[in-house]
């Protein structure tokens, strides 16, 4: 499986984006897919999830604010982000991964698939 991520950029505080994460090699139906994000001189932290297709999981963070949702058709999933702050700063990523079991979905290292992350830079 291979996974790419983008949409990415810079964007004032209060701006939108939307992450697009696309699967080559197996489609993500009823698959869970996460988004992480890393700043630096941190570590790689939980943004959202969904579940086999189904329900969606957020870091509190971005309750509100961050959409995830998938298009099976074309095997891409989504992380809308709105109302965008300075510290939602980060590379972001998507993983997926086959065998993961739900109390792991929100473990960066419980996934074993992932794109090659995608800047995202908020202005103040």
């Amino acid at each position: 499986v291979q996974l790419q991520a983008s949409g990415g950029g810079l964007v004032q505080a209060g701006g939108s984006l939307r992450l697009s994460c696309a699967a080559s090699g197996r489609t993500f139906s009823r698959q869970t897919v996460g988004w992480f994000r890393q700043a630096p001189g941190k570590e790689r932290e939980f943004v959202a999830a969904i579940w086999r297709g189904g329900n969606t999981y957020y870091t509190d963070s971005v309750k509100g604010r961050f959409t995830i949702s998938g298009d099976n058709a074309k095997s891409l999933v989504y992380l809308q982000m709105n109302s965008l702050r300075p510290e939602d700063t980060a590379v972001y990523y998507c993983a997926t991964d086959p065998n993961i079991i739900l109390s792991s979905v929100r473990m960066f290292r419980s996934y074993k698939y992932w794109g090659q992350g995608t800047q995202v830079t908020v202005s103040s």
